[in-house]
């Protein structure tokens, strides 16, 4: 399976149902009441985070998600159904970041963690509950909320206590399968890991995940190799292991891949190079490592290095008691802080005025636009209340300071009429 860690898809909750004008119609009763329902809540929008999955691979493939729509109300006070919500499955370590603001909205680091991103529109009310004593028979209904359209980027850290890194064909992977059950691909020829491999290793009863990170040559953080889409997996691990091939089989110097790895970390983000580093010395096993080992501690004697040998598996009880030893001390994995995101509707709050070339007042916005779809022209009692809500959303006094005079013309949509003190 091809892995994938990053994606952008656009994201929408349900709208809600519209509200129903209607009236009571029974024989023998003439003149009913008002018994429209209300329409039902759109659906959520829902990351869940899928411990079966490891790639993002899907959303290459589909880009656009919608949850689905409230149903509109009916006659008989019966309400619309709401919405189905829309549940989107990811990787355990998935992150969900609006493209826009750059916040994140969701952090899927546990398995089966689900987090609502966006919630459905409101359900309009129907004509039933617009009835009052001096207004017993309204023609008119709420319609639901309009929901809008979100761009989120996905993007995969994989979650692991300890992270192997190296550049390639140090011996990462057969590490890793030396210390625990994960069985990744293996070959003598560079960049035979294309994803990062998990495991889960045993010390002393104690069990710890371990991970090796792909893919890291020298310009690796802008972008070379394999390195760039992969550095961001070693942000969630609370220690490194540094493999280096100490014999200098691939014919490069051991201290200078050393640097090499550690300075590509540090371009791709200073934040990395405060994770505590231990030094795994593999392929002790070939000639001049020896050599070579004495060379590394002599130009770094503070660095904490193990020598080891995964082709005749020596080595490893010492490394791994110390990799306990400092877990013992770190934190938990790196846990990003989640943001509400604000959402707004299709009715955007306020309205605004402008006066075109014709001298005819335009009035446009979410507050006229709702205004509109709750109007009746054909039923005075709905008129009567769009002239009274035209006077308490300040439409009318915001016109007035725009200079409007008796006679001018005002046009709201495809609504004209003159302005009348």
């Amino acid at each position: 399976m091809q892995f994938v860690d990053h994606a952008k898809i656009v994201m929408k909750a349900g709208n809600g149902g519209d509200g129903h004008a209607s009236f009571h119609r029974e024989k023998y009763v003439a003149q009913g009441g008002p018994d429209g329902g209300d329409g039902g809540r759109g659906g959520d929008v829902v990351f869940f985070a899928d411990p079966h999955l490891s790639t993002l691979l899907d959303f290459k493939f589909q880009r656009f998600y919608r949850a689905e729509n409230g149903a509109p109300g009916q006659a008989a006070l019966s309400s619309g159904k709401n919405g189905k919500p829309l549940i989107i499955h990811v990787p355990i370590g998935t992150i969900v970041r609006d493209v826009e603001s750059g916040a994140i909205l969701a952090d899927l680091s546990e398995g089966g963690k689900e987090r609502v991103v966006l919630h459905g529109g409101r359900g309009g009310k129907g004509n039933a509950k617009f009835a009052t004593s001096t207004r017993q028979a309204p023609r008119f209904a709420q319609p639901g909320q309009k929901t809008l359209e979100y761009e989120v980027e996905l993007e995969l850290k994989s979650i692991a206590d300890v992270g192997l890194v190296g550049l390639p064909s140090v011996g990462k992977s057969t590490i890793l399968s030396v210390l625990t059950a994960a069985k990744p691909k293996i070959a003598a020829y560079h960049f035979t890991t294309l994803s990062p491999n998990l495991g889960v290793a045993s010390r002393h009863n104690r069990s710890f995940v371990l991970a090796d990170i792909p893919g890291l040559i020298e310009g690796a953080a802008e972008g070379a190799g394999l390195g760039h889409d992969f550095l961001r997996h070693i942000e969630r691990t609370r220690m490194l292991v540094h493999v280096l091939d100490i014999s200098g089989s691939e014919m490069r110097d051991p201290i200078e891949d050393y640097e090499k790895i550690n300075d590509e970390l540090k371009k791709f983000s200073p934040l990395l190079t405060e994770i505590p580093q231990l030094v795994a010395a593999n392929k002790t096993d070939l000639p001049e490592a020896e050599e070579n080992l004495a060379r590394f501690k002599e130009e770094y004697p503070n660095v904490e290095v193990f020598p080891v040998s995964a082709a005749t598996v020596q080595g490893f009880e010492a490394l791994l008691d110390r990799v306990v030893q400092v877990l013992d001390t770190l934190p938990p994995v790196l846990r990003y802080e989640e943001t509400d995101l604000v959402e707004g509707s299709a009715y955007e709050p306020g309205f605004h005025i402008t006066r075109g070339d014709d001298g005819v007042f335009e009035v446009t916005g979410g507050d006229v636009e709702k205004l509109l779809d709750t109007t009746d022209p054909d039923d005075e009692i709905s008129m009567r209340r769009f002239q009274q809500l035209l006077v308490k959303n300040g439409i009318i006094s915001a016109l007035r300071e725009m200079g409007a005079k008796d006679g001018d013309g005002i046009r709201l949509g495809e609504w004209e009429f003159d302005f009348m003190e």
